[in-house]
Parts: structure tokens; C-alpha cells; sequence
């Protein structure tokens, strides 16, 4: 039976807790209501500077709903086999209960990161105004390199942070710089979810390639991305070959075609082959379940992850966990990534999902042969290894990089390890062409 007088106590207790922590925070005229996805933002039709404004009852209600997590029980096998132990998720509930300070982490962000909100456009398909979140740091320097950065799932905007000073800053005038723009993905973060079907990644290409090349006047500029940012990328590079000058990616997956399957049977596929084969099954027998109920079902599983914070956490950190190179993930970190989607509601970055399986994204279709410089990055914890020959079939390949260390959110990971790739890449003009953005 519910204590209601326990409840009571700590339903006051939060909130006290909450007023108290956030009186010392600069204080602005705010209006009493918040809008439905618990975040305030006005997207017109030109960048206008934004801070991130979260609702504090929304806050407040979140840590009581955390408070009131049920726990799962264990069952005597090895750890991580079925997803996240118990004992992980009750150290995210307690420190979400008891310690985690949002409006702390949305100051810092907001004194960090320069960010900004519009509405674009995608070019056919898909009609609607999309509302677009977005940081931009401009870089001082005058040969600076216009560098869109495209985040995945289920990372963020907030992959950016660690790389964006050393972009735009470099120590020395022999490194390259760059002008960074990180968009938060239709759905993620704050840019609000769509509220139709049919805005897949190559409709967020098209209204991300307006944004470069007419809100932010960047007629050329180069792409950096992974997961869904390199599914996007290669869309992009395919349908924007004038303004899109080179590509790095570190998400540069191909699933064997037809004849590969066919060698491997046989057992005529090269080693290399064999790895990356080995590595695709591996992950669609035991770990793709996450993806086929968010490309099947997304509203069926949203339904149970907009109302326990403490249970989207869990469903996202199974992955941060199992795809890095035992990067030291903390609590206050997974719960900001998980607020990244929780805030306004997972259902928008679930649905991507299902946007990409009718288009047959994961099946390696409907992309176009990257004809600009293709630059590839690969981390050994992301899980697979294209061989050479088989990027060699779908993009110009003429930069890969195979680090030994980092997993899939290498920007966050191992951030100076991309740096140093970028370095590379964009350093060298004969690699990527970089002289058609300055010239």
C-alpha cells in the first residue's frame, strides 16, 4: 500500500530542495507556463540566440519519479548479458535522487556552448517547417574551415563539447580550424520532435544543407559524423556534391552484398572480411534489439520511457556501456545524456528509427556514390571494420585511420584521437580538396 504521508514528504522535500538550489542562479522575468515538450524556445525564420530554459516543475516532478524506481531482480549469470545489473541502475537512482543538479549542468552548458534556434526546410519530400536547435562557434581565424558536425543515437549535441575549443582554437596557425556547427537531430535535445512521418535522414540533410548554405552563408563546408550523423553525411555528400566539399565519418558501415555472403559461405572471404562479417552478426543476433522495436514499435516502447526517467536511462546506458572502450562513464553524465531526450520526450529520436528502416538506411540503400574525398575513422569498440575495398564500392576513399583505442562516441571518448584525424584530413589538401572551401 502507498505511504501517502511518505510521498508527501518527499514530493515537498524535492521541491524545497529544488528552490533552494536554484536561488542563487540568475533570475530573468519568466512567463508561468511552459510549453509542452518542458523546454522554452521561439523558432523563427532566421538563427536567433538561444539558452536552455527547462521547466523546474518538470525537473522537480522527474526526481520524484526517479525516487520511486522498481528495480529489476538478478539472476545468477554473467553481468551485461541481458542489459544493465541491478547495481548500476540503483547508483543512477540514487545519485538522480539525491545529488544530480540540472540546473547546474544546463548553466554550464549555456556558458559553454553558443547555441542557436531556427526553422528550415527540407527540398521535396517532407513539406513541414522543421524547428532546428543548434550550437555555432565561429573560429577567429580567417582561413577557417566551415565544419558541420552531425551527432548520432543516442548521443547528442553535447558530443561536440569536448572537441569544439580545439577546432576553433588550434594551438598553432599550421593546424587547420574551423567554423563548428553541431544541430541537435530533429527529436534530440531541443530541437523539437516532427509531428508527422516521413522526415528521415536524407530530409534532415537537405534542411541541414540549407542551413550551412543560407541561414549561416556557407556555400562550401565539410561534414564530420557518426552513427546517424554518418548515415546523414553520406546522404548529403551524395545529393549536395557542390557545396559539400569532403567527408570524414566515423560510422562508415556496409553489410556485405549478395556475393560476399556468398564467398563467406564458401569460405572464400578474406580475413579482414571475415572480422567485419563476424562482427555485423554478432551484433544483429545478440544486441540489436534496442533497434528493432524502435523501428517496429517506437510509440509502443515511448509510452513506458516518457514516464520512468530512471528506465530511459537504463535503456540508453546499455548501450554507452557496451560500445565504448571502458571510458569511465558517471552517473551526472548518463543521466544528461538520457535528459537529452527526456525533457521533451524519446518518442521523436525513437521514430528515426523507423524513418531509416523504410528507406532501407541499415540495408546500405538508397545512398549515392560519394564522389568528394571520403575520409574514414574507425574505433575498435564500435563494434565492426569495413574493409577498404568495400567503402572503396560506395565513396572516393582517400583517408582511413584505424585508431586502437575508443568505441562509438569517439568525439566524446577520445576526443583528441578524432581531432588528430581531422587534423589529417582537412590538413592535407591533397587528401580532401580543402583549398575549394578557401578558394
Amino acid at each position: 500500500m502507498l505511504n501517502i504521508v511518505g510521498f508527501s514528504t518527499l514530493a515537498l522535500s524535492l521541491i524545497f530542495t529544488h528552490q533552494a538550489t536554484t536561488s542563487t542562479l540568475p533570475t530573468r522575468s519568466q512567463p508561468k507556463e511552459y510549453p509542452i515538450n518542458n523546454f522554452r524556445a521561439s523558432f523563427g525564420s532566421t538563427p536567433t540566440p538561444f539558452v536552455i530554459d527547462v521547466d523546474p516543475t518538470f525537473i522537480a516532478a522527474t526526481r520524484i519519479k526517479a525516487s520511486f524506481t522498481r528495480y529489476t531482480s538478478d539472476i545468477d549469470q554473467p553481468e551485461w548479458l541481458d542489459g544493465p545489473p541491478k547495481h548500476s541502475i540503483s547508483t543512477i537512482r540514487d545519485f538522480w535522487v539525491e545529488k544530480y543538479d540540472w540546473f547546474a549542468v544546463q548553466q554550464t552548458i549555456n556558458q559553454e556552448l553558443a547555441q542557436f534556434t531556427t526553422t528550415v526546410y527540407a527540398d521535396a519530400n517532407y513539406t513541414s517547417p522543421i524547428p532546428l536547435h543548434f550550437v555555432h562557434h565561429r573560429s577567429p581565424r580567417s582561413d577557417a574551415i566551415p565544419l558541420l558536425f552531425i551527432h548520432g543515437w543516442p548521443g547528442s549535441f553535447l558530443e561536440v563539447g569536448k572537441i569544439i575549443k580545439n577546432l576553433t582554437n588550434p594551438a598553432n596557425s599550421t593546424l587547420p580550424a574551423f567554423h563548428v556547427v553541431a544541430p541537435s537531430l530533429p527529436g534530440f535535445g531541443f530541437s523539437p520532435a516532427p509531428k508527422k512521418p516521413g522526415l528521415g535522414l536524407r530530409e534532415v540533410g537537405q534542411a541541414l544543407n540549407n542551413l550551412m548554405t543560407k541561414q549561416l552563408n556557407y556555400p562550401k563546408y565539410v561534414i564530420q559524423g557518426g552513427d546517424f550523423g554518418g548515415f546523414t553525411l553520406r546522404y548529403m555528400a551524395g545529393d549536395f556534391p557542390d557545396t559539400i566539399v569532403s567527408v570524414l565519418s566515423n560510422f562508415f558501415i556496409v553489410p556485405p552484398n549478395a556475393t560476399d555472403s556468398e564467398r563467406f559461405a564458401a569460405g572464400t572471404t578474406t580475413p579482414e572480411e571475415n572480422v567485419h562479417i563476424k562482427a555485423l552478426i554478432d551484433f544483429e543476433t545478440n544486441y540489436a534489439g534496442y533497434r528493432n522495436i524502435q523501428q517496429t514499435r517506437p510509440l509502443q516502447l515511448a509510452v513506458a520511457m516518457t514516464d520512468s526517467p530512471v528506465g530511459f536511462a537504463a535503456w540508453i546506458y546499455d548501450f554507452m556501456y557496451l560500445h565504448v572502450d571502458d571510458y569511465p562513464w558517471t552517473p551526472e553524465e548518463i543521466i544528461t545524456w538520457a535528459m537529452m531526450y527526456y525533457i521533451q520526450g524519446p518518442y521523436g529520436g525513437f521514430s528515426m528509427y523507423k524513418e531509416l528502416a523504410k528507406v532501407g538506411t541499415w540495408l546500405n540503400q538508397g545512398f549515392r556514390f560519394v564522389s568528394q574525398p571520403l575520409g574514414v575513422s574507425t574505433f575498435p569498440k564500435d563494434g565492426y571494420k569495413t574493409p577498404a575495398s568495400w567503402l572503396q564500392r560506395h565513396g572516393n576513399l582517400s583517408f582511413e585511420s584505424d585508431n586502437n583505442k575508443g568505441g562509438h562516441f569517439a568525439a566524446y571518448e577520445v576526443p583528441n584521437l578524432l581531432i588528430n584525424d581531422m587534423r589529417k584530413f582537412w590538413g592535407n589538401n591533397s587528401l580532401s580538396n580543402i583549398d575549394k572551401v578557401r578558394g
